[in-house]
């Protein structure tokens, strides 16, 4: 369908008025019925809604109720009209699909937790689809209510995971609960319960289906986020299974969404101290760093992140260093990770993990300045970095002070370097 009237009125083809939406003025493509009997479609009216408005369009009434009822005749009449224009060039417009709402995701939990076990995985498996489908969907079906429900049914059956029909409506609930953000008292229902964490331990590490797996791991990085408690950071990431389970995902071949999902978990772990070692220990390191080149921005610096983390750890340093193939080539990726698919976030990680590399290697110092390291570092600290990667970045230049060469470098050069 074309994107607005314009060329559709230019092509001779004149749009029925009932079919233009009364905002746009295009041709409506879901159309939705408010309150006040009035229809729109359904992007147009939720983005009046969106920017704060109350009142109906055309009639000017408050809106008392905001529950938009899709008009399935008149996009019956639309989809009739554009096959009879098709000769014109006009395309059929396709039927939309039934976004969440509160009463539908109701009646699916309802469904979910009693029943049949076909009857509870096809509930299940349409929350999933729908949760997928849509930010705006997730945001419906995300309350602490269906969280809650969702919770119990994953973690169903006892503690042992297992491939029979019966443990299926479990591993759907942990791939509903895998798009969901959890608070820090439904985090808290799974963290203080060892069985639970023994089965996601279980199910991350040796599971057969890698979806299940990356599951498993997506809840445990939730659970660990919704937490504020480092002590029970430290408790998750000392189950068995849970650190292996999470590398071999970073490590899964031709799988992003494994690698993204496992990167997620090793960072959040990694935020408590003891984590650190026991990520080093499972080789997250070398697995990290070797994603480093085909990670999006994000994803980058979040591995970066967890690099730095590494680094504080007991060993963590030699191990990012052989994970690069040696000092020098360390100092040279993150160098150029420092500026390549530069955001703030990635050259601060970059250099705070450049600090513990370097150490006190004279020689590594000066690969770091050969690679043109000061440059960016000056950057930092002159552009609009945070004050914390700006620190990092004069903490950096101290160390590389006797290693510049006076002749490479501006005279006030020392200017950056600031007391902090």
């Amino acid at each position: 369908m074309p994107g607005s009237v314009a060329p559709l009125d230019l092509a001779g083809v004149t749009i029925p008025y009932h079919f233009r939406c009364p905002i746009s003025l295009e041709l409506m493509r879901d159309p939705v019925t408010v309150c006040t009997g009035q229809t729109y479609d359904r992007a147009s009216i939720e983005s009046w809604v969106a920017t704060g408005n109350t009142t109906c369009p055309v009639t000017r009434i408050r809106l008392t109720d905001f529950t938009l009822i899709p008009n399935h005749t008149l996009r019956r009449l639309i989809q009739d009209w554009c096959v009879s224009h098709r000769s014109l060039g006009v395309e059929r417009i396709p039927t939309p699909k039934q976004p969440a709402d509160a009463p539908l995701v109701r009646s699916l939990l309802a469904s979910a937790a009693v029943g049949s076990v076909a009857s509870r995985l096809a509930a299940l498996r349409r929350l999933c689809a729908l949760a997928r489908e849509s930010e705006k969907n997730r945001a419906v079906i995300s309350t602490h209510e269906t969280r809650s429900a969702l919770l119990e049914i994953a973690f169903e059956g006892g503690e042992q995971p297992g491939c029979s029909d019966a443990d299926q409506p479990a591993l759907e609930s942990m791939a509903v609960l895998s798009m969901l953000p959890l608070s820090e008292a439904e985090s808290a229902v799974v963290a203080t319960r060892p069985e639970r964490l023994h089965r996601l331990g279980e199910i991350v590490k040796g599971h057969p289906s890698t979806e299940a797996r990356i599951n498993a791991a997506a809840v445990i990085e939730s659970v660990a986020t919704g937490t504020r408690s480092a002590e029970t950071r430290a408790t998750i990431g000392g189950m068995d299974g849970v650190m292996g389970g999470l590398v071999a995902l970073v490590e899964q071949p031709g799988n992003p969404r494994a690698v993204r999902v496992g990167i997620r978990g090793l960072l959040a772990m990694c935020l408590a101290k003891e984590n650190r070692a026991r990520a080093v220990a499972t080789g997250a390191a070398a697995a990290v760093v070797r994603r480093m080149g085909e990670l999006s921005l994000s994803d980058l610096e979040r591995a970066l992140a967890t690099v730095e983390l590494l680094c504080r750890g007991e060993g963590g340093r030699e191990a990012v260093v052989a994970g690069w193939g040696g000092g020098a080539a360390a100092v040279a990726a993150l160098v150029r990770l420092m500026a390549w698919k530069a955001s703030g976030r990635a050259a601060e990680h970059a250099a705070g993990a450049l600090v513990a590399v370097l150490g006190v290697s004279e020689a590594l110092q000066r690969e770091a300045v050969a690679a043109g390291v000061v440059a960016h570092l000056l950057l930092m600290v002159q552009g609009g970095c945070s004050d914390r990667a700006k620190r990092k970045a004069q903490l950096l230049l101290k160390l590389l002070r006797p290693a510049w060469s006076h002749r490479d470098f501006i005279a006030n050069s020392d200017d950056f370097i600031q007391a902090f």
